[in-house]
Order: structure tokens, then sequence, then C-alpha cells
């Protein structure tokens, strides 16, 4: 069996700029891209914190080094410049992986200026996994 779990976030980055007329997406800095492994075009889910908009958009990249965090298209008029979002992307994993403590999605906290303050623990132990398996 396939679960569908979180496999790449980058929480609380700070949205830079916004661009309503831009074909949509959502423009995040190659840097922080490669952080958590996401991937030009990915399809990612997007919170917004400061208004509870939740969107689904794709990734393109920004340059390596930015910390741009760009709202474009349609996304645009879903947050502002200034607001905190939580970019999410999700993979299919085998149930046994995840039984078994052998995967992990990759988190990174930012900072007001999309600065990398820490990545966040995200690995429980195989005991935690079985008490959540089990109920």
């Amino acid at each position: 069996m396939k679960l569908e779990m979180l496999k790449s976030k980058l929480h609380q980055a700070c949205v830079t700029h916004s661009d309503v007329y831009y074909e949509g997406s959502l423009g995040i800095d190659t840097e922080l891209m490669e952080a958590v492994a996401l991937y030009p075009h990915e399809k990612v889910l997007v919170s917004n914190i400061n208004n509870g908009a939740r969107f689904e958009t794709y990734v393109i990249p920004e340059p390596f080094g930015s910390r741009r965090i760009i709202l474009n298209g349609a996304a645009a008029r879903l947050g502002a410049v200034g607001d905190r979002i939580i970019i999410m992307s999700f993979a299919l994993v085998s149930e046994s992986d995840v039984r078994e403590g052998r995967y992990r999605p990759r988190v990174l906290r930012l900072d007001e200026h999309n600065e990398p303050i820490h990545r966040i623990p995200t690995a429980p132990t195989t005991e935690e996994i079985a008490s959540m398996i089990e109920g």
C-alpha cells in the first residue's frame, strides 16, 4: 500500500513579490527549492498563514540566493507581499518505508527575510510510528 506523505515543506516563507498578470505559478528561490527537494513545475499546496487561503499551483525557480517568494497569476489574489505562507509538496511512499522509519520529509523553517532558521526534526521513532498506525 502507498501512503500520500509530506515530501517537502517551506514553513513560514514570506511573500516578497506578486504579479497578478503573470501566468500562474509560485516563484521560489532555487536555493530554498534545493534545500527541501522541490522541483521546477512540481505541484504544491500553499497555505497562507495571514488570511487562511489555501491553493494549489506549481513551482517556478527564482534566482539562487535571491530569497524571492512570488505569488503569480490568480494566486496573487490570495496573498500580499509580507504574508507568511507554508509551501508543501507530497509523495506516495510505501507503508513499509513509513512503518520502518525509512521515510523523512524535508522541512525548512524560514525567518521574515526567507533565511533558513533551522530544519525541523520530522522523523518519529519506530515506536511512535507503530503506535500511530495501530491507533
